[in-house]
């Protein structure tokens, strides 16, 4: 029999309930009359509170709350991938099937078509001992992703029987598990799992492989490992989205999860549309076949926009027990903490800085902290990375969100207003951005690109740090009066930026360049660099070096050499040597 309360107050989202109800705390509720779903957040002897994750108006004192029995949990089969679900893990199609484009109060769709029949290969014998984790089928879920259906983390015992290779749905039996217990247990394609719970491992690694994206300012400049954690705040138009949807296209990993957090509902629907038309440069097939959308807009309660983060970050973790690499964009972190705002707001919680609740830390590290390179309980190897968005109000990365987030994550892209505005992208501030996972990759860096990589991302670094130095004393006096050192440091800076940093996403060769390409293009800008420097040391003036197009050639070079065609750099070496040659015959 399952418990029931009796709603006694209502605030927005947050219903109270007046007694001993005998839930649970964060279990799943059907509150009033139409069942709409909430969630036990705070539990007294006298009092229940509940945050409902629907509209909660036209609610009254009197209507009844039912208790599940269950924590608020998402479903696990085939299906998830080339899906659009809500904040919590509702599909949005079969919603707009049955209730029109707006979300009605009180829908209940099933998460997964359990009708739909999957081609299923059994991979486990009769008589075998199975472990937690442990695959025992695999099923073609897209043309990019092979689902493989596991025994659930808290189960484990001897097959009694197993059904043959075919057609199943997520609902029938698979195999049957004899338990230690001596009961028997079938299992079917379908699992379910608490979403503020994570799915356990054997092991966590450090960081030691790179999460590749093709944008030189990332990979080269300011890298995240697989299983790593990154933040890109940033102003108002200033490129998160985009910049995320680049390394979700982009990127070496195997799934993307994108979680539209209280972003607006034009830009959500934006992005809907253009990943449904993105084509996966991996297969050639739409990208939506390995990328799981979780849609919540600005305009849909709160209490569901909390709770899409842990929803995405659920179904990642999922996919990485499989042996996938998964790569979370969570966009944005700041309209979640807006959310939990409110809602502290609500419960009349003691407010931290700028109205933000004291536990908005503990919080975000607990969402971040379930990242990570993982050796599952399958003995397969996967990892979660999340790379969350931050939407600081006016562009003040001093706010709470920006600085907690800070706390918690070691690559820090900081966007950059004027940058932007001068339409430089990604606009990823080469002076305010961090990544603390150089080190640790060094050595990959080092085996698979080339040993002087990590030498030469530092060296344009220290270029760059000075040119902002320089650039201090060209406000005050003008460049005329610094000496032809400095002014090749400047000149030089400005191939870095424009021709390295600076790139374009619709660029058939630019909007996404290979590691080889990346090192290839660093070797001949700081060996036109050695070259003029010189020339410089000789006493040839800069104005004569600068009369000569090789600078704007090295820019150019993001878009003359293709990504297939590292052999074509050569030319430039030796066009750099008859540049050096030239200047020389010049004031012989």
């Amino acid at each position: 029999m399952l418990n029931t309360g009796t709603i006694y107050g209502v605030n927005g989202p947050i219903i109270y309930l007046k007694g001993n109800t005998g839930f649970q705390m964060s279990e799943m509720v059907f509150v009033g009359n139409e069942k709409l779903v909430g969630e036990v957040i705070a539990l007294d002897k006298d009092l229940t509170t509940v945050q409902v994750y629907e509209e909660t108006t036209g609610l009254h004192p009197g209507e009844e709350v039912i208790a599940s029995g269950n924590p608020v949990s998402v479903t696990l089969a085939p299906g998830i991938l080339n899906n659009i679900f809500d904040g919590i893990e509702r599909p949005l199609e079969k919603i707009s099937e049955t209730g029109g484009p707006f979300i009605t109060r009180g829908v209940s769709v099933d998460a997964l078509d359990k009708k739909k029949k999957w081609k299923t290969h059994i991979t486990v014998t009769k008589g075998a001992y199975l472990h937690p984790g442990d695959i025992i089928a695999e099923v073609p879920e897209t043309h990019a992703i092979v689902h493989k259906c596991m025994v659930p983390p808290n189960l484990q015992g001897t097959v009694v029987d197993t059904a043959p290779d075919g057609d199943y749905t997520i609902q029938d039996t698979l195999i049957t598990l004899e338990l230690n217990n001596g009961a028997k247990r079938e299992l079917t394609m379908t699992q379910q799992w608490p979403i503020r719970m994570a799915r356990p491992v054997q092991n966590r690694f450090s960081a030691s492989k790179p999460l590749i994206t093709g944008q030189r300012i990332i990979d080269t400049m300011f890298p995240i490992a697989k299983g790593g954690t990154a933040a890109i705040p940033g102003g108002f138009g200033t490129g998160k989205t985009m910049t995320q949807h680049q390394i979700a296209k982009w990127s070496d990993a195997d799934i993307i999860v994108y979680i539209g957090c209280g972003e607006r509902g034009n830009e959500m629907t934006q992005v809907l549309e253009e990943f449904g038309k993105l084509v996966d440069p991996r297969t050639g097939n739409p990208l939506m076949d390995r990328t799981i959308l979780i849609a919540n807009t600005s305009n849909m309660p709160v209490a569901a926009r909390e709770a899409s983060i842990y929803t995405g970050l659920t179904l990642a973790e999922y996919y990485r027990d499989m042996g996938y690499d998964v790569a979370i964009m969570a966009d944005s972190t700041s309209r979640w903490a807006e959310a939990l705002r409110e809602l502290s707001g609500r419960l009349e919680e003691m407010p931290a800085e700028e109205g933000f609740p004291a536990y908005l830390a503990s919080r975000l590290s607990a969402f971040y902290e379930r990242a990570g390179m993982m050796h599952n309980l399958n003995d397969t190897d996967g990892s979660v990375t999340i790379i969350g968005a931050v939407s600081p109000q006016g562009g003040d990365f001093s706010e709470p969100v920006t600085q907690n987030t800070k706390r918690f994550v070691r690559c820090f892209w900081g966007l950059d207003k004027s940058l932007a505005y001068a339409r430089h992208f990604p606009a990823i501030h080469w002076l305010t951005s961090y990544s603390e996972y150089l080190g640790d990759l060094a050595s990959w860096y080092h085996d698979n690109v080339s040993p002087k990589f990590v030498d030469y991302r530092n060296r344009l670094i220290a270029l760059l740090n000075q040119e902002s130095s320089l650039l201090e004393i060209v406000k005050l006096i003008g460049s005329d009066v610094l000496p032809d050192d400095q002014k090749l440091i400047l000149e030089i800076s400005r191939v870095i930026r424009l021709g390295f940093l600076q790139q374009n996403a619709f660029h058939k060769d630019d909007t996404c360049v290979s590691m080889e390409k990346q090192f290839l293009m660093m070797d001949t800008i700081l060996y036109l660099y050695k070259q003029s420097r010189s020339l410089v040391t000789m006493g040839h003036p800069m104005s004569v070096l600068k009369s000569e197009d090789i600078f704007d050639r090295v820019i150019a070079i993001k878009y003359d050499v293709p990504n297939d065609k590292p052999e074509m750099f050569a030319q430039y070496q030796r066009d750099i040597d008859a540049f050096y040659q030239r200047v020389l015959e010049k004031n012989a």
